[in-house]
Formats: structure tokens, sequence, C-alpha cells
């Protein structure tokens, strides 16, 4: 009996034949692929060395490539994306339109301080009580309005500031111990 040829009862012996080994073509084929990938390896490595040695990476060629020059808006656009300051600049543009949002009176007596972006809280400084009371009774239609304009879940809350109170005086009428303005009130 012959050993190379399969037992009639095996799977091989149904296909004629067992798996065949490498013959020496097929091994010089696979020996020649693996050399052209060193050799490419070896060929870019030293490009690059050679690059470098000349002061730089890459040169600029025909086609356009990642260092070609942008526009001024594209670039800032790019630089907003890639530093995550979506919701900060989309903020910052509804401080610029805040009399379009919230309306000539309005705007006239309310002016937005500060966005704190961790909180989500649109602060808004007014010059009077009445102002102050009016915009916290618009605060959740104007939240609404925000968001629908930033972005869902970008202003959490508005703050509304009181006006501040007069500004203390330290002259010769003063009372000692005295705490201000707000001593006459109690």
């Amino acid at each position: 009996m012959n050993t190379e040829d399969p037992l009639p009862n095996t799977p091989g012996a149904a296909k004629g034949s067992a798996r065949k080994e490498p013959s020496g073509v097929d091994l010089a084929r696979v020996a020649l692929r693996a050399a052209k990938e060193q050799a490419r390896a070896r060929g870019d490595a030293a490009r690059q060395k050679k690059q470098a040695r000349r002061g730089g990476g890459l040169r600029s060629g025909a086609r356009a490539d990642g260092r070609d020059p942008l526009k001024l808006g594209a670039a800032i656009n790019r630089l907003i994306t890639e530093r995550g300051w979506e919701t900060p600049a989309a903020v910052g543009g509804v401080m610029g339109r805040w009399p379009q949002i919230v309306g000539e009176d309005l705007a006239k007596h309310c002016v937005p301080q500060r966005y704190d972006e961790d909180e989500r809280v649109l602060v808004v400084a007014c010059d009077s009580t009445a102002w102050a009371t009016q915009l916290r009774h618009l605060a959740p239609a104007l939240v609404a309005r925000l968001n629908q304009d930033l972005g869902q879940g970008s202003v959490r809350m508005i703050k509304v500031l009181n006006p501040g109170g007069p500004a203390r005086r330290y002259g010769p009428l003063r009372a000692p111990g005295s705490t201000g303005p707000g001593d006459t009130y109690g």
C-alpha cells in the first residue's frame, strides 16, 4: 500500500487527494511578496529620514491637502469644531442677536452678562426690578426659544440679576456703624 494515498474511508479520499503542501513556486511567490513589503517599508523610512534632514516633512504639491491655506471663516469653524466650542460660540451669537430674540423693549432694559457652560445657565442683568420680574415671568418661554435656536439642552435656566442699589457714599454725614442705604429699609 502507498503511504501517500489517503485511506479509503477518510474525507480526503472522496476528493481524490489530501491537502497539498506549498510547492517551490508557491513558496517563491510568498517570499517575493514578503521581500517587496520589506523593501517598501525600508524605502518609506529612508524617504522620511531624508526629508527630515532637509528640514521639513511633507512638501507642498499640486493637489490639495490639510496644510493648504483656508478662508478665515472656514479656519474659525474648524477651530471651533476641533476645540469643542460649538455651544459657547452659539450662545455668543445669541448675545449678539439679543434684541431680535427677546424684542426691542425687553432688550433695552435687560442685557445678557455671561453664560456658564458647565451649568448651562444664562445670566441676564436688568436695570429695574419691574423688568427683572417681567423677565422672570418670560424665562420658560425664552429658554424654550433659545434651545430651539441653539440645540436642545444648551440653556437650562435663565438667572435674572436685580439691579444694584445706589453706590455707597462715604462722607461726613454717615452714621458710625451703619451699613449704608440698606440700614434705612430695615
